[in-house]
């Protein structure tokens, strides 16, 4: 049976919602940055990105969630530019430009997609898709013209429009957003975006709204629903409380949870002297004890080997 962005393809949705998403490009009110720059006309915004969407690079990737890996990994595409630019950002060197990126049309994006379902991947996994929208959906549009029949998974920040999500839904398989921070001042301080805590909480209640908790097939692999993520970050326990709570309580407590250790400082993160440091161990643990005490039973729990590697890498 077609999945569901399948029917909506057969019936010219998917190509409809990618026109309507095109048109907030001009002027730019894809994401909650507003820049209001006019994107077709070559203008860059926040997320250093014009018309055309610009790939940084793409292939199986086995570092992701287990159900989102199988034996093939997951086909991760990474998306130059991002609209909400952390200071501790691991990846920018593609995240603040777009200049050594491939700029890709519709066909040209696409054609990655269906090469990395021909290598068996389980999945699309657009990571930091945000900004290219329009471009994400005028490409499945033409991937699935030609047989692309894997999940998609959408791989963001959490900062996102809810007009623009709007024009995803049944176009999505897996929603896979980051609860970076609780408070306004920690967003403002950390990525000048004082109201993503609020547009972050909407997201995935909306998210979740629309695909549900995270359904596996017969293989342990993801097929549809909401898998969330939490970067620990060095003293704030205190959000890292909230954030689970807020999944637990609002959310569902059978919510797919990676809290993720890996953090270390990179980019402009030493501006910050409270940021100079990474995460311990005795800290991974307690967070994880807390998530279970508060009724979260669905946790990515890496082996300690792997803890290790991300930790030192």
């Amino acid at each position: 049976m077609p999945n569901l962005a399948q029917q909506l393809h057969s019936r010219g949705i998917v190509q409809a919602r990618a026109d309507a998403a095109r048109q907030l490009l001009s002027p730019c009110t894809l994401c909650p940055r507003l820049c209001g720059v006019d994107r077709l006309a070559g203008e860059r915004g926040v997320c250093s990105t014009a018309a055309s969407a610009c790939i940084a690079g793409y292939g199986p990737h086995f570092g992701e969630e287990q159900p989102l890996v199988g034996k093939a990994g997951s086909g991760t595409i990474f998306v130059a530019g991002c609209n909400l630019g952390c200071c501790f950002c691991q990846n920018e060197d593609i995240s603040t430009s777009t200049e050594t990126a491939q700029a890709v049309d519709a066909r040209d994006f696409a054609a990655i997609m269906l090469e990395l379902q021909a290598m068996g991947c389980a999945n699309i996994n657009v990571v930091t898709p945000s900004h290219i929208v329009p471009q994400l959906l005028e490409a499945l549009a033409v991937a699935l013209d030609a047989g692309l029949d894997i999940p998609l998974v959408y791989n963001c920040g959490g900062y996102e429009s809810l007009q623009t999500l709007n024009l995803l839904a049944g176009c999505v398989d897996i929603y896979m957003p980051d609860m970076k921070f609780w408070l306004p001042e920690t967003a403002k301080r950390y990525a000048h975006a004082p109201d993503y805590p609020q547009r972050m909480r909407e997201a995935v209640l909306w998210m979740q709204g629309q695909v549900g908790e995270l359904v596996l097939d017969d293989h342990g692999l993801a097929r549809s629903g909401l898998l969330v993520r939490h970067l620990l970050m060095p003293g704030m326990y205190a959000e890292t409380q909230e954030i689970l709570r807020f999944i637990a309580e609002q959310v569902s407590p059978a919510t797919y949870v990676n809290i993720m250790a890996q953090y270390r400082p990179c980019g402009r993160s030493a501006d910050f002297a409270e940021l100079g440091r990474s995460i311990s161990s005795e800290e991974y643990g307690e967070a994880l004890a807390f998530a279970r005490q508060i009724g979260l039973n669905r946790l990515d729990q890496p082996d300690m080997d792997r803890f290790l590697r991300l930790l030192f890498k």
